[in-house]
């Protein structure tokens, strides 16, 4: 089969790979499509580690082919996904208290194991999610990563209906947070970008306001408007997009951290402290998450914007993500050639 592997010299190439025999538990999916993520381009170029001939990919959908002896959450023919978090332990506190993505022995589709940015992927059955059958697989894919992250930093922020929450960074993962806090928590949302393009696809998408901190000094404008957001959301991978991120921030405010930048970000301690200002972190989303966001999803109240490439193109994918390019995902079509 075809797969995209990463190489010694972080890049990756096509290459016919084998897979091994299925093991109890576990289920082959023909794949369908494999969403791009920035956590690939961190993967592929070593920033987690040497990961040289791992298969890339953690926004998978494909369709299950073939089921070993144990499976009974999964049966051939199902839509079913290849996610970041692709198995715990199953009985350490984490995955007993409904915080399994922090498991210690985690294992993470596309870094740890072999992901699904190839022609078929095996997954342990019960930690593939099933998609439902009126979503669209190419929409579906991004969910599995892109839209569950931000569902669920919506979700850690603690949002109410009708309070303000500022979006940094309106790429692959901040449109999709938008649309959730919009549309899902009902919460009036402030777009914050450098790139006008996103903030115009923002406007389209129901942003109650938009600004571009280059242009404009946001976080007065916040604090003018609407008193400061309740809470902050950071998909952005500038550390300036964090530190402006706390100064947007109302007393009481909550900042939920998504973007890796490679940086530390600063932060003034005696303005956490004098103004309740929390910040916390938020890492991909659980199995129920997932199910949830795939739900929304498959009701029309989130859209993901795709644009369909083939896996030849995964290399071309990453530059234009390093320079800046995209807009919405890029989604690995394993039909096309």
């Amino acid at each position: 089969m075809k797969a995209a592997v990463v190489t010694k010299d972080h890049g990756v190439d096509i290459q016919d790979k084998k897979l091994r025999p299925l093991q109890y538990g576990e289920a082959l999916l023909s794949m369908e499509f494999c969403g791009v993520c920035h956590t690939d381009l961190h993967v592929k170029e070593g920033h987690f580690g040497d990961v040289t001939g791992t298969t890339l990919g953690h926004e998978g959908i494909g369709i299950v082919k073939e089921v070993y002896s144990g499976v009974t959450s999964l049966k051939v023919g199902d839509r079913a996904s290849v996610a970041w978090f692709f198995q715990g332990c199953g009985h350490c506190e984490y995955c007993n208290s409904g915080n399994e993505t922090l498991c210690r022995n985690v294992k993470n589709a596309g870094y740890s194991v072999d992901g699904g940015m190839a022609q078929e992927c095996i997954v342990v059955a019960d930690y593939a999610v099933k998609v439902p059958d009126n979503l669209d697989p190419a929409a579906a894919s991004s969910i599995t990563c892109a839209g569950v992250t931000t569902y669920k930093a919506v979700k850690v922020s603690e949002i109410k209906p009708g309070q303000w929450i500022a979006i940094y960074g309106l790429g692959g993962l901040g449109n999709l947070a938008l649309q959730y806090a919009k549309n899902v928590f009902n919460a009036k949302v402030v777009a914050i970008d450098v790139n006008e393009s996103q903030l115009e696809l923002a406007k389209s998408m129901g942003a109650d306001l938009v600004i571009n901190p280059i242009q404009e000094d946001a976080a007065k404008i916040m604090q003018e408007k609407c008193g400061g957001a309740h809470a902050a959301v950071v998909t952005a991978v500038a550390r300036s997009a964090f530190n402006a991120a706390v100064d947007c921030l109302r007393a009481g405010g909550r900042l939920v951290a998504v973007g890796l930048p490679p940086e530390s970000m600063d932060l003034n301690i005696p303005r956490l402290v004098l103004d309740g200002i929390q910040v916390v972190g938020s890492l991909v989303g659980t199995r129920e998450d997932l199910k949830e966001a795939f739900q929304f999803a498959a009701e029309g109240k989130v859209v993901p914007k795709v644009t369909k490439r083939p896996l030849k193109d995964i290399n071309a994918i990453f530059t234009e993500m390093e320079q800046g390019k995209i807009t919405g995902r890029m989604v690995i079509d394993l039909a096309m050639s």
